[in-house]
């Protein structure tokens, strides 16, 4: 993302989000997804920046489904397709 990101605001704004979190066995299962498309990413030398890191870290840590977490990562880049109703701050490039 090449941005700072700023991971316990995004992170409070996350938890204050109305969404049902993912039972124990879909966030495993969604944390080993993660990893293999981490791991895809780094064979094709386009590993993640520790922020980008931290902030899917994060996601996952809160049993965010997948379909909300790339909501999420829309709004925070400011994107087009973005959901204007997501309750969630842009961040800004540095």
């Amino acid at each position: 993302m090449s941005m700072t990101l700023n991971i316990d605001a995004i992170r409070r704004e996350v938890r204050a989000l109305d969404y049902a979190r993912g039972s124990s066995a879909e966030a495993a299962l969604w944390r080993d997804d993660d990893a293999d498309a981490r791991a895809n990413l780094a064979i094709e030398g386009m590993a993640l920046e520790p922020d980008d890191c931290a902030l899917f870290d994060m996601l996952r840590e809160e049993a965010v489904p997948p379909p909300l977490a790339t909501a999420i990562v829309l709004k925070l880049l400011g994107h087009p397709d973005a959901a204007p109703a997501l309750a969630i701050t842009p961040i800004e490039a540095k």
